[in-house]
Order: C-alpha cells, then structure tokens, then sequence
C-alpha cells in the first residue's frame, strides 16, 4: 500500500494566517458594535421614570393618589413593595348602617389605566348583624377614575417641576 503524500504548505500560507486572525477580529468587531448601538428595543424615556426616583415596587404617582383617594377610611394593610392597599371597614356617619372596604391593588410601575385595580366590599346592619350586600360597578369604576386623574395631576406637577 502507497501512503498519502505528505502535507506540506506554502511559504506564503504562514503570512496570510495573522492576516485571516485580523480580518475576523475586525468584522466580529464591528458587527459588536453595531448590536450595540441598536438599543436593545427600550421605550423611549419621555417622562420622568416614577418607579425608578424611589424605593417602592410600583408606580410612585399610582400609589401617593390611591393612599389619598382611600384615606377616608383606615388603613388596615398598605404595602408598597407588592402594590396592595387595604382599607378597614367604615360607616359614614351619616348613614351608619352601612360599611365598606376597599382593597386597592396596583400591579405594574408604569402609570396606565390596566396597572390599578379596585375591589369594594359592603355591607348593610341588619338587626345587629352586618350582612354582604352588592356593590354598584359604577362605585368602583369611580375609585379608579379618581385615583386615575389624581395620578396623573401628581406626575404633571412633578413634571413641570
């Protein structure tokens, strides 16, 4: 049996690999440098970024008109990190037979209609017991209008600040 020739390479072969290792380097360079400067898909920052001027997990301006729009009532639980406030039961005076409770969850740092949720509980006294009775939507719907619009009179003034 015949062996394969033996390889060998040209004199020239050696000068071209560091030229080969150069020219690589400089396109994977480049092509570096333009992912780079693609942005990575960001928003555009056009306001001042609420969540990120302060320490709480949610939106800062959600948060301040939630605690305003609720503060009729006493506070039972308000956690800013998780975004939950939760009212103890209150009865207007002026009609103590009826109480209600109001739970305010805040679910995102972004200031947007989607990133508040309202939840009410009532009930009426009947013979000394407090019985569940319904709650108008348009009650709740209310609560995040007011919480909605003062959130966005906050970020205003912070803004033209």
């Amino acid at each position: 049996m015949r062996k394969p020739p033996a390889v060998t390479r040209a004199p020239f072969a050696r000068s071209r690999a560091p030229l080969a290792r150069a020219a690589t380097t400089a396109l994977l360079g480049g092509t570096l440098a333009l992912l780079a400067a693609c942005g990575g898909g960001d928003r555009p920052r056009t306001e001042l970024q609420a969540a990120q001027l302060n320490t709480i997990g949610v939106n800062a301006y959600l948060w301040r008109a939630a605690l305003d729009t609720v503060s009729f009532a006493p506070l039972l639980q308000a956690d800013s990190n998780g975004g939950v406030i939760v009212t103890d039961w209150y009865a207007n005076p002026s009609n103590p037979n009826e109480r209600v409770k109001v739970t305010v969850t805040i679910l995102d740092q972004d200031l947007r209609a989607d990133a508040l949720r309202v939840a009410a509980s009532r009930q009426v006294n009947e013979a000394g017991n407090w019985v569940e009775a319904p709650v108008q939507a348009a009650t709740v719907q209310k609560l995040e209008d007011i919480i909605l619009t003062k959130a966005r009179d906050l970020r205003r003034q912070a803004l033209a600040s």
